[in-house]
């Protein structure tokens, strides 16, 4: 077994995660790959996630990882069967490791990988595995080398965080001082510990883990594909779709209510058929379902994938090479919480709901007068007001184009109704955008 440690030469072979480098993250994979046969006898078909920490179960932490890990593990064709937080403690640990690596074909662990004696999570799987956890001098003098950088004597505590056992493979992590564990199993199975802080867990699962799960033979070689709506209920998108679609088994179509759209996923595996010498393939099935959706769709349907606003947006500026400013009234900001790592946004005002506007050219002036201010090619308003149990965005979007007034009823008042304004302005910036 050859052992990886971060930030030593060779060692990390993951791209982007060399010592110094904090890698870009991937959401999801690409649509349309495909794992490899399995090579180690065992296909991953399911998998068990395990969020470890007392804070969890205490309440005083909300666990987000599990279901970002299963959505990406579905994506591939995994079946995860169940999703549990557990507290520090080892028994309740160990035990939980050890029924699901008799259940299913892939464990993932997240949390547990501290230095503290609360952060049990390599002594449950050493124990598990019946393997006596050593420290790995590579990842040993990584840990200093951290630490001597910033001039801080190395704690000994953090040694337990150089540990690997003889089955394990150090995951290397650029963002913090908690490696991971990549664990094989003498019958095929594989347990994935992650550390806990999404922001460290996020780029050691996409840039690393799940490039070599598929190596392994990941799912069951289902393509997926992920249309997303706004400006439409999920009951509508339903009835346009038709029960017939949405009750198929290959494809699978299925409709999620996020809170920033409407999702709809179509999944697929190869149809064999051997008395025809042949079949469709799982790509074939997907693009032709997609087909259907569009059509059925239309212009609700303004990206694919795990696409935000922010990046929806900053592409569509960026290929007409615009920037953008905008102010809202009466949102509490709901709209720049959408655009805020939108590219090219280069000033965003919030106002107090008594500056609202009401006229369509008051509205269009100040959608010129933010972008004249900004020395933007895009300027956007939005006022938004109460009207009976519901809310009216108001938006006025000026481009090189000329400028353009959208009126909006979006459901409910208060916070809801808000970021539904929010979403209202951001749909039609974007179909502003795109349409020149």
């Amino acid at each position: 077994m050859i052992r990886r440690s971060p930030g030593l030469g060779p060692a990390t072979d993951a791209p982007g995660l060399g010592r110094g480098t904090l890698p870009g993250v991937s959401r999801q994979p690409a649509p349309g790959i495909r794992s490899a046969p399995g090579t180690f006898g065992r296909q991953l078909r399911t998998a068990e996630i395990l969020a470890i920490g007392s804070e969890l179960t205490a309440g005083e932490t909300r666990d987000t990882n599990g279901g970002e890990l299963a959505a990406s593990l579905a994506e591939a064709g995994v079946a995860t069967v169940r999703i549990a937080a557990l507290p520090d403690d080892m028994a309740i640990v160990s035990a939980a490791l050890a029924g699901a690596l008799a259940e299913v074909d892939l464990v993932v662990t997240t949390g547990g990988l501290g230095p503290t004696p609360d952060d049990l999570t390599r002594e449950a799987i050493a124990a598990v595995v019946g393997e006596q956890p050593v420290v790995d001098p590579g990842l040993e003098a990584w840990l200093r080398e951290m630490f001597e950088r910033r001039g801080i004597p190395f704690p000994a505590l953090n040694r337990k965080q150089a540990w690997l056992i003889p089955s394990a493979t150090a995951i290397p992590n650029a963002g913090g001082t908690a490696p991971g564990w990549w664990v094989d199993r003498p019958d095929g199975r594989v347990l994935v510990a992650l550390p806990g802080p999404p922001r460290e867990m996020r780029p050691l699962w996409h840039r690393w883990v799940m490039p070599r799960l598929a190596e392994r033979g990941l799912g069951d070689g289902r393509v997926a594909r992920t249309l997303r709506t706004t400006g439409i209920g999920e009951s509508q998108v339903v009835e346009l779709l038709g029960e017939a679609l949405l009750r198929g088994s290959n494809p699978t179509v299925a409709t999620y209510a996020r809170a920033e759209a409407v999702d709809v996923r179509v999944s697929a595996v190869d149809e064999i058929s051997p008395a025809a010498g042949g079949g469709l393939a799982a790509e074939a099935i997907v693009d032709a379902t997609l087909a259907k959706i569009r059509k059925a769709l239309g212009r609700h349907i303004w990206a694919e994938g795990t696409t935000t606003w922010s990046e929806a947006l900053s592409a569509a500026l960026t290929a007409r090479r615009w920037t953008l400013a905008t102010e809202e009234a009466g949102t509490r900001g709901a709209l720049v919480g959408l655009l805020a790592e939108v590219d090219g946004l280069r000033a965003a005002h919030v106002l107090d709901a008594g500056t609202e506007t009401d006229a369509a050219g008051g509205l269009g002036g100040r959608a010129r007068a933010v972008a004249a201010a900004a020395g933007t090619e895009v300027g956007l308003a939005l006022a938004v007001a109460p009207a009976g149990a519901d809310t009216i965005a108001r938006i006025a979007i000026a481009s090189p184009a000329g400028t353009r007034f959208v009126e909006r009823r979006v459901f409910l008042q208060g916070a809801p109704g808000r970021l539904r304004a929010g979403l209202a302005a951001a749909a039609a910036l974007l179909e502003a955008i795109t349409a020149g």
